[in-house]
């Protein structure tokens, strides 16, 4: 189905169902799925994406198609969500696809990838642009059908013990940082650790790392690394709008009925838009309280920021070159982020610029 005829159908699926789902699953089946989330409860705007989506879906089918959402931890740990949905351990899933590289590198772009997409601009190659096709085709060789499941929006540089003032100060630095931004931070000298959320505070209390990132200041605050380390760092260039996907294992998919599988469509559509919202209304709020709190932010250098943008570019350009698939997915990715960038330059950035208060 294409996209435009999906979100047609998906408006006008969402009053009917309001209005006569209940009727209408009367004579439907009683499906119980489990999905495992990556994340943990007390990430409440990361896992509660699923929470809503698993709501929703009851509602529109009238209680007939429930989801059980489990936190990281609860059915299998959050970096093996994907092999769970793969394998039949669980029906679905709620993760990060560049948790996932290890797989295949052209995971990331369903999440993000250093100096990527935008969360409306990740939406734009998702649901228009060609991305959701690209990306259905690469998950179904996983036995996998993906959705696109939240965005945090453009994230937080991360924790720093002592101050960054250049390129110099990279060098032999410990960084709880995964996936592509690790690759990249790698390549300035950083030593990336890949850490577990839970452990993250304690390494960096004792010294095991120097630094970390996560996501930002709603759930930066929850974790409280402000109180081991002062230095707070904007942006997040490795993740300027990360997309959490939704996993169902593609034989479980199949065998839904239709009305439910577009009960899934659209209730995974209204997660992907809420999680965002709402960070935009707790994040502000957030990092008022962390400046409170004696929070130093700073910006990166733009030394680093040029260095890290080149070692970026330089890594997708070799992966290009070494895999097909990836190089298709890239070329096309790229393509876009051309011609996106070149409009928000003009009517986003044109207003920020001059509308927008300095830090």
């Amino acid at each position: 189905m294409k996209r435009r005829d999906f979100l047609k159908r998906a408006g006008i699926g969402v009053a009917a169902s309001a209005a006569f789902g209940p009727v209408f699953a009367q004579g439907s089946p009683t499906v119980r799925w489990r999905m495992a989330s990556s994340f943990p409860k007390s990430l409440d705007t990361i896992y509660g994406a699923a929470e809503v989506l698993a709501d929703r879906v009851s509602a529109l089918t009238g209680g007939r198609f429930q989801i059980r959402v489990y936190q990281a931890g609860e059915i299998v740990p959050g970096l093996q969500v994907m092999d769970a949905v793969q394998q039949g351990t669980v029906e679905a899933g709620h993760t990060a696809s560049y948790y996932y590289v290890g797989k295949a590198q052209v995971l990331a772009y369903d999440c993000a990838v250093p100096f990527g997409l935008t969360a409306r601009q990740q939406n734009a190659w998702m649901y228009y642009a060609g991305g959701l096709e690209l990306f259905r085709s690469i998950f179904a060789d996983f036995g996998i059908i993906q959705f696109p499941g939240g965005n945090t929006g453009a994230q937080m540089g991360g924790w720093f013990r002592k101050e960054i003032k250049g390129l110099s100060d990279l060098k032999g630095l410990k960084m709880r940082i995964p996936g592509p931004g690790g690759q990249v931070m790698s390549r300035l000298g950083v030593v990336p650790q890949v850490i577990a959320g839970g452990d993250i505070y304690p390494a960096l209390e004792r010294g095991t790392i120097d630094a970390t990132e996560w996501v930002g200041p709603y759930d930066d605050e929850k974790l409280g690394f402000y109180k081991v380390a002062k230095y707070y760092y904007y942006p997040g260039f490795w993740e300027p709008g990360p997309q959490l996907s939704f996993y169902v294992n593609l034989k479980e998919w199949q065998k839904l009925p239709k009305e439910y599988q577009q009960a899934f469509e659209v209730a995974a559509a209204e997660a992907n838009l809420t999680m965002l919202a709402k960070y935009d209304k707790v994040n502000p709020e957030a990092l008022q309280r962390l400046l409170k709190n004696g929070v130093r932010l700073r910006k990166w250098p733009a030394e680093i920021m040029k260095a890290a943008q080149k070692a970026a570019f330089d890594w997708y350009e070799e992966e290009a070159a070494k895999d097909a698939t990836y190089r298709k997915v890239y070329t096309a990715w790229k393509k876009f982020r051309e011609e996106q960038y070149r409009w928000f330059a003009v009517a986003e950035l044109g207003y920020a610029q001059f509308a927008f208060p300095g830090v």
